[in-house]
């Protein structure tokens, strides 16, 4: 466990203090701004409800459960059971780690925002089976960014990261079976 732990902390200081730039630097925290992807959020809303109609409210229920599951999971149950404090927050690192968000006080493992937008990524990946599979790719590319954005800015590990998506994709899995043997999309209209 311990080589883990380094080779972990070894690719978080790459991360975040060798392979950076003027312009990750300015990119990065808006990818991992909730309120970025409000515009998304706000389409993907229209565009169900608009299209698949009662099936598309079910789509939106099922979307939000699976943000639900994966948040309460992570930072309810494992964050506190692992106890692993945020990079920005570790005393050892403090003087290695370029901040460029507000650490936060929460712990570390696992990201919570890796887990939710890998769910909500693995579920649409899933359930939108009318869509080319270029388009259904992108949700999960989606999450990826998102969660390399938060090594990059400095308050996750790559392992927080990584068991995040792994979480995130268990549970975008499990809900978008059940919604796809439950209601599942017809195809456009």
């Amino acid at each position: 466990m311990n080589s883990i732990i380094r080779y972990d902390i070894a690719l978080f200081t790459k991360i975040n203090g060798v392979w950076h730039n003027s312009f990750l630097d300015w990119l990065c925290p808006l990818l991992r701004n909730q309120f970025f992807w409000s515009p998304l959020y706000l389409f993907l809303l229209v565009f169900m409800l608009l299209n698949f109609g009662r099936r598309g409210f079910y789509w939106i229920l099922f979307f939000l459960a699976t943000f639900a599951m994966a948040d309460m999971l992570s930072s309810s149950v494992i964050k506190p059971m692992a106890g692993r404090l945020r990079p920005c927050n570790n005393p050892l690192l403090a003087d290695t780690i370029r901040s460029l968000v507000s650490c936060g006080t929460g712990k570390s493992f696992t990201s919570s925002h890796a887990a939710n937008h890998f769910a909500l990524g693995m579920f649409s990946f899933r359930t939108f089976l009318f869509a080319p599979l270029f388009w259904r790719w992108s949700f999960l590319f989606w999450a990826f960014i998102i969660s390399y954005s938060q090594v990059y800015v400095g308050v996750h590990f790559p392992l927080d990261i990584t068991c995040g998506a792994i979480l995130g994709c268990l549970i975008g899995g499990a809900t978008s079976k059940l919604f796809n043997s439950r209601v599942g999309l017809a195809a456009l209209a």
